[in-house]
């Protein structure tokens, strides 16, 4: 075997899956600080790691960029093999799991507020009858924190709209939808337009719209109402669902409330809407190669029904 080959033989000894998750997450977080603060490290501990990384494989993994570092080609080709381990040791450890306890285990869930009453907790009802072994852990989380507590994994699974989700070349997380979400429109009881059959959303162009001032639900909203052709007027901001409805049934405006989140109120009508009816998708994401675990696996097939 020629030198060139000898010194370019596997060695265990490089990969030290540790420091590979230090890079990653340097990759993730721009900084050594932020990279820091999501380990629970000191800068100085994180660079000296990443420094023995580079030692270890032969290569240059960071190079100055201005005041900062950024990684090199050679970093980016590293963290590409091992996203491919990170998810068979993912494999690993559910298959480990499954062999040692069955379908029995805790699987922690984060997921936006009103999937918690809509979808989490009647999956916690389907799992106590069918799988009591499995219990389910419930944080509430918007997207990016979700996603945040899933990477670094303080959770089993996230759940979230799809628009705010990991694409699904996401090398280290898989998605799997769950369901489209159809959008209703909210009305005032006596509106002239509460019992039109086929209620379209461009019937309410000339409607005063109640949706939050920023957000992902008032970009949901806009881009309905865009959608069916028209700007809506918003006469009034509200980010909670309770605050919405009261307006509504006051008579102050209209709104659009997701199937999944409508409470119902006695002065209240909620109308499905006709051939241009919106719906937002929802997703949940596990880390790559965890969809194979047994309890995890159930806790999705309990979402999905």
């Amino acid at each position: 075997m020629s030198e060139q080959h000898a010194g370019h033989a596997p060695r265990p000894d490089r990969w030290d899956i540790k420091k590979l998750m230090i890079l990653r997450t340097l990759r993730e977080r721009g900084t050594v600080t932020a990279t820091a603060q999501a380990l629970l490290m000191t800068p100085s501990a994180v660079s000296q790691q990443l420094t023995n990384l580079a030692k270890q494989l032969g290569v240059p993994l960071l190079e100055a960029h201005g005041r900062r570092v950024r990684l090199t080609d050679a970093a980016h080709l590293v963290l590409g093999h091992a996203e491919a381990v990170f998810a068979q040791l993912e494999r690993a450890d559910a298959e480990l799991a499954q062999h040692l306890h069955g379908e029995v285990g805790v699987v922690r869930v984060a997921a936006f507020s009103t999937a918690v009453p809509a979808l989490v907790v009647p999956a916690v009802r389907v799992l106590r009858a069918d799988h009591p072994g499995i219990t389910v852990r419930v944080r509430e989380a918007e997207a990016a924190q979700a996603y945040e507590l899933l990477a670094s994994g303080d959770v089993d699974l996230a759940l979230s709209l799809a628009v705010h989700a990991p694409t699904a070349r996401d090398p280290k997380f898989t998605r799997v939808p769950l369901l489209a979400d159809p959008l209703d429109v909210a009305l005032p009881v006596g509106h002239p337009l509460a019992d039109e059959p086929g209620l379209r959303l461009a019937d309410l162009a000339g409607e005063q719209w109640i949706f939050g001032g920023s957000g992902p639900w008032s970009e949901i909203t806009l881009a309905a109402c865009e959608a069916a052709g028209f700007v809506p007027e918003q006469a009034h901001s509200a980010a909670g669902w309770t605050a919405i409805l009261a307006m509504v049934e006051a008579g102050m405006g209209v709104a659009l409330v997701p199937r999944m989140a409508a409470v119902r109120r006695g002065g209240v009508v909620m109308c499905a809407l006709g051939a241009d009816r919106p719906v937002r998708h929802v997703v949940a994401a596990v880390r790559r190669g965890a969809e194979d675990g047994a309890a995890v696996g159930r806790v999705l097939d309990a979402l999905r029904a």
